[in-house]
């Protein structure tokens, strides 16, 4: 049976750059990986791409392959169909596609890895801790300070951490953290890389398990920390507090802190975005013929002017009276929102004088004329 074109194969031109011919393989990788793959025939494709990839990657290989075709491997050791010919050809720098694959196993046919991977018992960060936080109206104007008691998982104080006393070297995986086992299949043999079972990826091993975590080296605690909210926070908004969170991994940075807030509503001031609002109730009296108002801010009363004629949802903006932006600090603005109050009961001097006004003209009004216009189209 004739073999396929190798460039055909990784779905790149005879004129692919190196790293198109890399980004193809890396993409059929992770679709024909036999260990992640459902589909039919899935060993036989991804031993196929190796194969193309391990000609094409290699400068003297593919000009070698542009010149002679499949003809420049016919005398390899096992032929290249076998894949014999490259039987020391170094993967290494694809063990990223194989990391984001299987998040460690490699998938190679019958060649070797080289190169170095990230040790699994390294230093790592700890865990990030969400805490949800409710807080008054005021509290997310001004800003405030709050302490929180929290669970995390920390250190053992009485081990620092280890799990336990008198460190060893592992004798299992000899102090790298894992094991590399091998399982053969009629494509070939695959190297599957786990956490070692018997140190748990730390690379060590203790003479005497600590008794207060158990061998763990974590523990929980229950923490009483401080938190400092910035004036102008919002309902979902998140504040980070950096290395508040859970203990870091063989001796890593610990994780942070995120305190995500609702902001209670309030019965008379609105918020949107930075601005506040407020309704004002007016008698007809006061919107007619215009007033002087006591309006109450959250920084203070103060005494604003409504002008004759004010109509219900008519707007006043009072500027730099809302609340501070949370990253600029600038302040919003207040909006004071008219609204004009009938009364529910009049006297009969009330009425009366209810029913002169009753008499006035409205024909001058331009709502009016628009009103009439329609009415009588």
């Amino acid at each position: 049976m004739d073999k396929k074109d190798y460039y055909e194969v990784l779905g790149v031109s005879k004129t692919a750059t190196e790293d198109e011919i890399k980004s193809a393989f890396r993409k059929l990788a992770k679709k024909y990986h036999p260990d992640v793959s459902k589909e039919e025939n899935a060993a036989e494709k991804f031993k196929e791409c190796q194969e193309a990839y391990a000609v094409l990657s290699d400068p003297e290989k593919r000009k070698q392959y542009d010149q002679f075709g499949h003809a420049a491997f016919a005398n390899s050791a096992g032929g290249a169909g076998g894949f014999g010919g490259f039987g020391n050809f170094d993967f290494g720098d694809m063990s990223d596609i194989f990391d984001d694959i299987l998040g460690g196993l490699g998938g190679f046919s019958s060649f070797r890895q080289s190169g170095s991977r990230r040790s699994s018992n390294g230093p790592r960060k700890g865990n990030d801790v969400l805490y949800r936080m409710t807080i008054d109206f005021e509290e997310a104007i001004f800003g405030t300070k709050k302490e929180i008691n929290i669970d995390v998982i920390d250190n053992c104080e009485e081990c620092h951490g280890k799990g336990g006393f008198n460190e060893t070297t592992c004798s299992e995986c000899r102090g790298s953290g894992s094991i590399t086992s091998e399982q053969r299949t009629m494509f070939g043999s695959f190297l599957t890389k786990t956490t070692c079972p018997y140190c748990n990826g730390t690379g060590v091993t203790y003479e005497k398990k600590c008794t207060s975590c158990k061998g763990k080296g974590k523990v929980k605690k229950n923490k009483t920390i401080e938190i400092n909210i910035p004036a102008g926070i919002d309902t979902e908004n998140r504040l980070r507090v950096a290395g508040k969170g859970e203990a870091g991994i063989n001796g890593g940075n610990p994780g942070d802190l995120y305190i995500e807030f609702t902001v209670k509503e309030h019965e008379f001031y609105e918020r949107v975005d930075d601005d506040i609002y407020i309704n004002l109730p007016l008698t007809i009296p006061e919107a007619t013929l215009g007033c002087k108002k006591e309006v109450p801010t959250p920084y203070g009363n103060i005494n604003l002017t409504i002008p004759a004629g004010t109509n219900t949802n008519d707007k006043l903006r009072v500027k730099g009276k809302g609340i501070p932006n949370v990253s600029t600090k600038k302040k919003g603005d207040l909006y004071i929102v008219a609204n004009v109050i009938i009364p529910d009961k009049l006297s009969r001097d009330q009425k009366k004088l209810m029913e002169e006004l009753n008499k006035t003209s409205l024909d001058d009004s331009s709502e009016f004329k628009k009103y009439k216009k329609y009415l009588n189209r």
